[in-house]
């Protein structure tokens, strides 16, 4: 079975236009998250990470825009073509274009327009793409399902390469939908700490660039899965059983064991239910001692971005030996003793896990490694 690596990447974000911009961003312990008083996304202040300008283009839409900044810069050095017909095209959203449903009558044009297939469509024409492209959209896990699944398409031999690249942009729907949930937090967000009291959304573009030819590639893609709690329509498990079938499958699938991992990145959302289960998760899965971080205190819950940003961040920290700290945890607030890492640390072990949970159950892990 093929081996697949990743060769190319970008993270456009509010820290940066750049991964190489955005991981010193991180690594200097820089967040994208500021109150904001827009009275067109909230009626209220609420704290995330948003774009201050994007680039001009008149045919394009704010999410179509970032898409298209992300692939053109991960794509410019990789060797890789969007016109190559062993070349496919994975998007990862939740949300796509909904903002248009905000300030337009609603017309079977607009439809179209919002139909995230046809989003896709529209950001591949930009690089004359050979082929239709994919979208996966399943709640908060999209952007390590997508990544699994163009792992998979590769493995099978379907295509040589695959650009995967994970967005959402905030919008007064999106927003109301999480306050009206009570998940949003009133400071900034606190991931798997005592304090903690919610999510701060973020806006977002990033892209990975895979391939089955390994030539110099540095960063392999390992075992991954995806399951279910069956539990409820936004409440996560409370046992972490499913999430953790995930994560020992992507685990055995790489023949990785707990001592073998530099560290887990993991979803947290800092809700109190999502870091809950994941503790547990990682607990009943054995890996309550390897450390742990989020980075929604960098840049806030991207949505379907969040899986492939935070991938990118997760391989990168492999590369230059080092466990980042888990932002604004101060003080261990989940019932399972695992280890949240709260300060930088070296490590030069060879192996990372990322994992992601959302709305519907669904989960996912999956595991990257250096070469």
């Amino acid at each position: 079975m093929n081996r697949v690596f990743a060769v190319a990447d970008n993270i456009f974000s509010p820290l940066g236009a750049t991964t190489a911009e955005n991981f010193r961003q991180v690594m200097a312990g820089n967040s994208g998250i500021r109150a904001v008083n827009n009275s067109n996304l909230s009626p209220e202040v609420f704290y995330a990470s948003l774009f201050n300008e994007l680039p001009e283009d008149a045919l394009h839409t704010r999410f179509e825009k970032i898409c298209i900044a992300s692939i053109a810069d991960a794509l410019k050095n990789s060797g890789i073509s969007l016109s190559s017909p062993d070349t496919v095209f994975i998007l990862s959203t939740t949300k796509g274009n909904i903002e248009l449903i905000e300030s337009n009558e609603m017309s079977e044009e607009l439809r179209q327009r919002v139909s995230l297939f046809n989003t896709a469509k529209k950001i591949t024409a930009h690089f004359n793409a050979a082929n239709k492209p994919l979208v996966v959209s399943n709640a908060c896990i999209s952007g390590v399902l997508a990544v699994l699944i163009a792992k998979r398409l590769l493995q099978s031999g379907a295509y040589r390469h695959a650009v995967v690249t994970g967005a959402d942009v905030l919008s007064r729907f999106i927003i109301s939908g999480f306050q009206s949930l009570h998940a949003m937090s009133s400071d900034v967000c606190k991931p798997f700490d005592k304090s903690r009291n919610g999510i701060n959304l973020g806006e977002c573009a990033a892209t990975m660039v895979l391939t089955a030819e390994q030539k110099n590639a540095v960063i392999e893609i390992g075992g991954g899965a995806s399951s279910n709690d069956a539990n409820h329509i936004s409440g996560p498990s409370r046992t972490g059983h499913e999430l953790a079938y995930a994560v020992s499958s992507a685990l055995k699938e790489s023949n990785v064991s707990a001592t073998d991992l530099s560290f887990i990145s993991a979803h947290g959302t800092a809700t109190l239910y999502n870091d809950e289960m994941e503790a547990k998760a990682f607990a009943y899965s054995g890996l309550a001692k390897v450390p742990l971080h989020s980075l929604k205190g960098h840049y806030g819950h991207t949505l379907g971005a969040a899986g492939v940003v935070e991938s990118i961040i997760t391989y990168h920290s492999l590369l230059q030996q080092v466990v980042l700290p888990s932002k604004n945890f101060s003080e261990h607030g989940v019932s399972e003793k695992v280890n949240v890492s709260n300060v930088l640390q070296k490590s030069d072990k060879h192996h990372a896990l990322k994992t992601a949970s959302g709305f519907g159950g669904c989960n996912a892990a999956i595991l990257y490694s250096t070469t």
